[in-house]
């Protein structure tokens, strides 16, 4: 078998913000998430990334785990003194956020060029 995922998150830097994208549009293996997780992480701890929108286009389906791994993304990003914005989120999994009050957590926005603007 091969090593597994590595390409869940596409990278694009617009105007010195890091825009991720995900690949996947479930994330709920254990795999995916810890590999989702070490990906936002690393994305921070080692590549110094401080301003990062998560683009959530073409996720249909996040677990309650992934949805952990956000938290403490947040949690770094602020160690950092960056910022953390969500957008395009699925209106399926906007409720969750919702129902999780993680809206009230995550600046989360309908549009990227929106959340762009805001940095």
């Amino acid at each position: 078998m091969s090593q597994g995922p590595r390409r869940l998150l596409r990278l694009e830097n617009v105007e010195g913000v890091t825009v991720v994208s995900f690949v996947d549009t479930k994330i709920v293996t254990e795999e995916q998430i810890v590999e989702v997780g070490d990906q936002l992480y690393s994305l921070v701890e080692d590549e110094g990334h401080k301003n990062i929108l998560l683009n959530f286009g073409n996720v249909q389906y996040l677990s309650s785990a992934a949805l952990g791994k956000l938290i403490n993304m947040k949690k770094k990003v602020a160690a950092v003194k960056g910022k953390l914005k969500l957008c395009c989120i699925h209106p399926d999994l906007l409720e969750v956020f919702r129902i999780t009050r993680l809206d009230q957590v995550f600046e989360i926005y309908a549009e990227e060029q929106a959340a762009l603007d805001k940095f």
